[in-house]
C-alpha cells in the first residue's frame, strides 16, 4: 500500500513538472517573440509555432491572449525584480543601493530594449495595459522603498518616495528603451548611456554632483544574461 502510495506521488510529481515545464516553454516563446516584435507580435499560432508545440496546446494552459500576456509580464516584473534587489542588497549602504538598483535596472533595460518596451511602456489596447500595470507597480514600489531607506538615512533630501520612484522610471525608461532613447551599438555604449541616465537620475533625487559621480562609479555593473 505504501509502495502505491509512493509511486502515485512520483507520477502526480512528473504531470507537475511536465505542465510547469511546458507552461515555462510557452511564456518564454512569447518572450522572444515580444522582443523581436513587441506585443503585437505575440499571437497564439506564432507562440505555439516558436514553443514546437500545436495552438491548441497553447490555449490549454493560457485561455487568451490576455492570460499570455499576463504570464509574460509577470514573469519580466518577477526577473527585473530579482536582479535589482539582488544589485541593492550587496551593496554597503541605502545611497549605494539604489545606486546599484538603477543601474542595474537601466542596463537590463538597455540590454532588452525591445522586450522592455513591448512590456512597460508600448501603447497597446486598454485591457492589455492594465495587465501590465502590475509588473510597473511593482518595480516602482522597489524603488520607492530604496528612496525612501536613503531618505531615513539622510543620504537625500525629504521627498515624496513613491513620487521620486516613478519619476526614475519614467525617466530611465524614455532615455534607455522610448523612441527618443539613442542606439547603443555595443556593450560599451550602453554603459556610456546607463551611467549618464543613472547620473542624471541621482542628481534629480538630490545627489551633489560629486557623490553622484561617485556613485555610478562604483555601482557593480550587471552580467549579461544568455538569451
Amino acid at each position: 500500500m505504501v509502495h502505491s502510495l509512493a509511486m502515485a506521488y512520483r507520477r502526480t510529481e512528473r504531470v507537475i513538472e511536465r505542465f510547469n515545464a511546458r507552461r515555462e516553454a510557452i511564456v518564454e516563446a512569447a518572450r522572444k517573440l515580444a522582443a523581436e516584435g513587441g506585443m503585437d507580435a505575440v499571437q497564439v499560432v506564432p507562440v505555439a509555432e516558436r514553443a514546437s508545440i500545436a495552438a491548441g496546446t497553447v490555449y490549454r494552459y493560457f485561455p487568451s491572449k490576455q492570460d499570455l500576456v499576463k504570464a509574460l509580464a509577470e514573469g519580466f516584473a518577477e526577473r527585473e525584480l530579482a536582479a535589482i534587489r539582488g544589485a541593492a542588497n550587496a551593496a554597503p549602504g541605502p545611497l549605494s543601493a539604489l545606486a546599484a538598483a538603477i543601474v542595474t535596472f537601466a542596463a537590463r533595460c538597455q540590454r532588452q530594449r525591445r522586450l522592455t518596451w513591448a512590456v512597460l511602456s508600448e501603447p497597446v489596447d486598454r485591457e492589455l495595459d492594465a495587465l501590465r500595470t502590475a509588473g510597473r507597480v511593482a518595480v516602482a514600489r522597489e524603488f520607492e522603498s530604496r528612496i525612501a531607506s536613503a531618505v531615513a538615512a539622510s543620504h537625500l533630501p525629504q521627498q515624496d518616495a513613491a513620487l521620486a520612484a516613478a519619476a526614475v522610471i519614467g525617466s530611465l525608461l524614455e532615455a534607455l528603451v522610448g523612441p527618443l532613447a539613442p542606439p547603443a551599438s555595443d556593450e560599451a555604449k550602453t554603459r556610456e548611456a546607463v551611467q549618464a541616465a543613472t547620473l542624471t537620475t541621482l542628481r534629480g533625487l538630490g545627489v551633489v554632483d560629486a557623490r553622484a559621480r561617485g556613485l555610478v562609479v562604483q555601482a557593480a555593473w550587471p552580467k549579461t544574461e544568455a538569451a
